[in-house]
C-alpha cells in the first residue's frame, strides 16, 4: 500500500492545471492532520481522515466537465468511485476505500454526521472554504455554533477569525 505521500503526488498530477484545487485540498489536510490529533483520534482513524481530505474534492474536475460547476452535491455523487480507483490503483485496504469513498459521498451533507472522521472533514473544509471564500467573523460565528463539533476545530476556527470563545 502507498501512503499519503503518493496519494498526495497523485492527487496534485490530478488537479494538473488546477492551482486552487491544489492548494484547497493541501490546506484541508493539514486541518484534518491538526484537528484529528488535537481531538486524539486513534491512528487507523486518523489514517482514513486524512486520506479523504486529501481525495475530498476529486469529484470537481468531473463535475466541471458534466456540469459546468463544482457543487457539492455533484462532488458527493462524483467523487466516490474516482477516489476508489486511485486507491485501489495505490493498493490501500478495502476498508478504507470504502469509508473514503464513503467521507467523499458526503462531505457537503452536514446533518446526521457519523464518526469523528466525518465530523473532522466538515470542519477542515469549513475553516478552509470560509477563508478562500472570504466570509465574515459573523459568518464564522454561525458555522461555529451550527456545525462544528469539536474542541480542537472550534479554537481553530475562533483563533482564525477572531471571534468571542465559546462560552
Amino acid at each position: 500500500m502507498a501512503g499519503n505521500m503518493e496519494l498526495i503526488h497523485a492527487m496534485i498530477a490530478y488537479d494538473f492545471g488546477m492551482p486552487k484545487q491544489i492548494q484547497h485540498f493541501l490546506k484541508v489536510y493539514e486541518f484534518a492532520h491538526l484537528i484529528g490529533n488535537g481531538e486524539g483520534l486513534p491512528e487507523n482513524e486518523q489514517k482514513i481522515l486524512e486520506t479523504a481530505a486529501i481525495v475530498h474534492d476529486i469529484g470537481i474536475r468531473n463535475s466541471l466537465k458534466l456540469y459546468g460547476d463544482s457543487d457539492g452535491k455533484h462532488q458527493e455523487q462524483l467523487g466516490p468511485d474516482e477516489a476508489g480507483r486511485m486507491l485501489e490503483d495505490l493498493e490501500y485496504p478495502a476498508e478504507v476505500i470504502s469509508r473514503v469513498k464513503f467521507l467523499v459521498g458526503h462531505h457537503h451533507t452536514y446533518h446526521d454526521i457519523t464518526g469523528a472522521d466525518y465530523q473532522i472533514l466538515v470542519e477542515a473544509d469549513f475553516l478552509v472554504n470560509l477563508y478562500e471564500d472570504g466570509e465574515s467573523a459573523d459568518a464564522a460565528l454561525r458555522v461555529r455554533d451550527k456545525l462544528f463539533k469539536t474542541k480542537t476545530g472550534k479554537e481553530i476556527l475562533t483563533q482564525m477569525f477572531g471571534l468571542e470563545p465559546e462560552k
